[in-house]
């Protein structure tokens, strides 16, 4: 292993969006910048347009370029903005949200792993092959995700051949409840680029190991929050990075709903009186007979944050 230590890169948080529609199902332009605005004021990165909460797969060409565009004049260069979109079935598919990022000039862009339909798994070769196709073309920073929901993990010898040969790689997504394949990464990438855990289970356990911290959706809801957890952590207050961890994964564990990143949020930011909770087909909201059991969990969070939201506002 090289001198590099994972540990001199500094911890952070990036929020996983959803993509705000009004009641038509357009794109919501001025609820995505009231929502990227408060994500931004907590000091958050942000990945734009996942397939999950933010509704990637529903997006047109023109809508992924409007996100983008509305997320880097809302954010400018305050936070990390970054690409995320949705698994595709062959790289050209993802050449083309590349491309947009490029011309809007964010941040980064995350390659997923391709899917090939029907639980198929790709050969270690042909999963190579897919992402060199795609670095070699690239002139913006990418950020891997090797994610056990697509039904397997980037192996880590495809892993290490990337790693050495793309210098443009800058950082790598890991999702899996296999704790023991998250630490061999974080030894792999040695320092490379930041290593961000999938949701916010994994937190504690990845900045332990020298993970750089988390990705997570609930910062849509609670950004202060998200982002006291990498604050108290950065600065050594270890009992409130307890504290606050404690608060979030709390909140994480009231959301019981399947989909729920896009269901649960969605119906939260509804039911506290947030703009864009609207989802496109083929999702549709969770019923109304929910809302009253959600802003209970909520209230009963006792977030401070949660009394600026127009919910509270329009209660007083």
């Amino acid at each position: 292993m090289s001198s590099r230590s994972p540990s001199t890169r500094p911890p952070s948080t990036l929020v996983c969006t959803i993509t705000p529609f009004d009641a038509n199902g357009a794109l919501d332009e001025a609820a995505l910048a009231w929502l990227l605005g408060r994500i931004g004021a907590a000091g958050i990165g942000v990945f734009l347009g996942s397939a999950s909460p933010g509704e990637g797969h529903a997006l047109s060409a023109a809508e992924t370029e409007r996100l983008y565009t509305v997320a880097r004049e809302t954010l400018g260069h305050r936070v990390p903005v970054r690409a995320m979109g949705a698994e595709p079935r062959r790289a050209e598919e993802l050449k083309e949200l590349i491309r947009i990022a490029e011309a809007v000039e964010l941040d980064a862009v995350q390659l997923y792993s391709v899917d090939l339909g029907h639980s198929s798994r790709p050969t270690d070769a042909e999963l190579e092959r897919y992402f060199r196709t795609l670095l070699e073309g690239m002139t913006i920073p990418a950020v891997l995700s090797s994610h056990h929901f697509g039904g397997y993990v980037i192996p880590e010898d495809v892993l290490a051949r990337l790693f050495d040969d793309y210098p443009n790689i800058a950082g790598i997504n890991v999702t899996s409840p296999d704790l023991a394949y998250v630490t061999r990464v974080v030894q792999l990438v040695d320092g490379r680029a930041d290593v961000h855990v999938g949701g916010p289970m994994q937190a504690l356990s990845a900045l332990a190991l020298g993970a750089q911290g988390f990705l997570c959706s609930e910062g849509i809801i609670v950004p202060k929050l998200v982002a006291s957890v990498i604050d108290n952590y950065r600065r050594g207050a270890m009992a409130e990075t307890f504290e606050a961890y404690a608060t979030l994964i709390r909140l994480f564990s009231t959301n019981v709903w399947a989909g729920g990143s896009i269901r649960w949020t969605k119906a939260a930011m509804r039911v506290l009186g947030m703009p864009g909770w609207h989802a496109r087909p083929p999702y549709l909201p969770l019923p109304e007979g929910t809302h009253p059991r959600i802003l209970a969990s909520l209230e009963a969070s006792g977030i401070p944050e949660l009394d600026e939201l127009p919910w509270r506002q329009e209660a007083a």
